[in-house]
């Protein structure tokens, strides 16, 4: 009897450290979650790029760069020659707004602003002003993945969004290694997963829309010489191209873009 009695309470003892144990571990934490695949970047070309655009959204279609800049008083819709740098169309997007992402749907461009809870919709071909729509919170980073929008606000969270009136459909929580991750910023859609530039770092991190699991880090850092990193800002801009299955990156004030593949 005795026996039982020891054998039950070091059963007990035993279950209480497990319980112990998984407390200290939230659900967005789990003890063995799997870690996200590492890859680097390949430089396949370089092109120049204007040091005055603080890059905020890049699109690559039909040969044409299209480009938002932000800050206040300098936020800009452009059409960019991907060869030589220069800029072929541009409009400024107006005081007080602050540009962000950038996106197209068909022949319309979505241009969200900071902090001002609008995105402006224009003619991809003419730039001119077709619509506005509202949302709520901060706008980032852009993309659309063939059916919908998908927008970042600087959080852990992924906004799935109507591209007809740009309602929010479904809410996707991004984590890496099982913990939250935020400050996702510059969005690209391509084949059902989500590329997004983690504010602040040079990592690029690819994301698992049906789970919200980071699937991929991409470390982008050693792209600029010491010498060109002076008065740049952070990394930042991804555009895809599905004729050789490359990306278009650069970053705020950076004088060169690249086209790279992400690679082991």
């Amino acid at each position: 009897m005795r026996g039982t009695r020891v054998g039950l309470l070091v059963v007990c003892a035993g279950l209480a450290g497990a319980a112990a144990l998984l407390g200290r571990a939230s659900p967005q934490q789990p003890l063995f979650a799997k870690q996200p695949e590492a890859l680097k970047v390949s430089v396949v070309r370089t092109y120049p790029h204007d040091r005055s655009a603080f890059t905020q959204g890049l699109i690559w279609r039909d040969g044409l760069l299209y480009e938002s800049t932000g800050l206040v008083g300098r936020s800009s819709l452009r059409k960019v020659d991907l060869t030589t740098g220069s800029v072929k169309q541009q409009v400024p997007v107006p005081t007080p707004y602050f540009a962000e992402g950038l996106a197209d749907v068909g022949n319309r461009l979505f241009q969200l602003t900071w902090q001002h809870g609008r995105v402006f919709l224009y003619d991809r071909n003419t730039f001119g002003r077709v619509g506005e729509l509202g949302y709520e919170g901060e706008g980032w980073g852009l993309c659309h993945d063939g059916r919908s929008l998908v927008m970042s606000n600087g959080s852990d969270a992924l906004t799935v969004r109507s591209a007809a009136t740009f309602a929010v459909t479904r809410t996707v929580k991004v984590t890496m290694g099982g913990r939250p991750l935020d400050r996702l910023n510059e969005l690209e859609c391509v084949d059902g997963d989500v590329y997004a530039n983690v504010w602040t770092t040079d990592n690029i991190v690819r994301i698992d829309m049906k789970s919200g699991t980071v699937t991929a880090r991409v470390d982008a850092s050693g792209l600029l010489a010491p010498a060109e990193r002076f008065g740049v800002d952070v990394l930042n801009g991804i555009a895809y191209d599905p004729a050789d299955r490359t990306f278009l990156i650069t970053g705020k004030l950076w004088p060169k873009l690249f086209r790279v593949r992400f690679v082991r």
